[in-house]
């Protein structure tokens, strides 16, 4: 929509509070009454103005047939980035690589993404127990040490996996949600790359 003049905005708002109001479609003639126009020429041409600009439709050859259209609702979304893929099975020696951003839908998902946050694209099968399936696109956010129980992307003794962050005593460990994986405790280093903070399932 092109931009409105002042008197185009306040003829554009008469005409909306009216229909709201449940009342006919204003007439020339009653705009001009409305805001003291001396013929109802003037109003006519900023009628005329309003569709041009698609501020306003209307049926050609019927009267009063004016109607403001529609806005679509614009959903909020972010850029988040895809860092390649990431094994929810055994621990793997993998680098990661960009694939390019995908656009998060900020409201579906209740979060509004961070410069910290990032996707990963999940290969295998341990975390079924959760619902996190082979395919998915895990939304990841670094920084800051994880709670028990939160589900973590991990680099452990040099392999990166994602799995469920617990400590038994003070010692940190890492849990399958599928039975048929062991546990990963780690024999040196643990390093969470980044907390699990939603899921991105396509439609196939």
């Amino acid at each position: 929509m092109k931009g409105l003049t002042d008197k185009q905005t306040a003829v554009l708002a008469f005409i909306r509070q009216r229909m709201e109001a449940g009342l006919p479609c204003p007439s020339h003639r009653d705009i001009a009454e409305h805001f003291g126009y001396a013929s109802s020429f003037a109003a006519g041409c900023h009628v005329r103005a309003l569709i041009t600009k698609r501020a306003l439709q209307a049926e050609p050859g019927k009267p009063r047939s004016l109607h403001v259209p529609q806005q679509r609702e614009r959903r909020a979304t972010m850029e988040v980035p895809i860092y390649g893929s990431i094994p929810a099975g055994l621990a793997e020696d993998r680098e990661q690589e960009s694939e390019g951003c995908i656009a998060v839908d900020v409201e579906e998902l209740q979060l509004r993404p961070t410069a910290r946050t990032f996707a990963l694209r999940v290969r295998g099968d341990s975390m079924i127990g959760v619902g996190i399936l082979d395919g998915d696109l895990v939304l990841l956010e670094n920084g800051g040490d994880p709670r028990p129980g939160q589900i973590v992307a991990a680099l452990i003794d040099g392999q990166s996996t994602l799995k469920t962050f617990l400590l038994k005593g003070r010692k940190p460990f890492l849990r399958a949600e599928n039975p048929k994986y062991p546990d990963l405790i780690p024999a040196a280093d643990l390093m969470i790359q980044g907390v699990f903070r939603a899921l991105i399932r396509k439609a196939k």
